[in-house]
């Protein structure tokens, strides 16, 4: 789940380190009202989908980078998953070769 508030956050300090204004977010995104922008960075709301599109390509940064989520990545399961898909590749691999003999 997306963190609003962290979100905010973060959105404020990419601004700021690209000497960014509210106003500047609001032109380029052609906002009818820069309270929107307001609403992020207070953590009151999220962008829309196609607003964050928009704001990765102004902040030069991926979607993924510009969110706060709290989804950690489990590296355990992904061992397991990886050794199942190695195991299931070998698999195949005997399978393919007992095939061609």
């Amino acid at each position: 789940m997306i963190d609003k508030k962290k979100n905010g956050i973060r959105l404020r300090r990419i601004m700021d380190e690209r000497a960014l204004s509210v106003k500047d977010v609001q032109q380029y995104l052609g906002l009818g009202s820069i309270q929107s922008v307001y609403h992020w960075l207070n953590g009151i709301s999220m962008p829309t989908i196609d607003n964050l599109y928009a704001l990765s390509e102004l902040f030069q940064l991926p979607v993924d980078e510009m969110l706060c989520g709290n989804r950690q990545y489990d590296y355990k399961t992904a061992d397991r998953q990886n050794a199942r898909v190695k195991r299931l590749q070998a698999h195949h691999d005997r399978l393919l070769e007992h095939k061609a003999a």
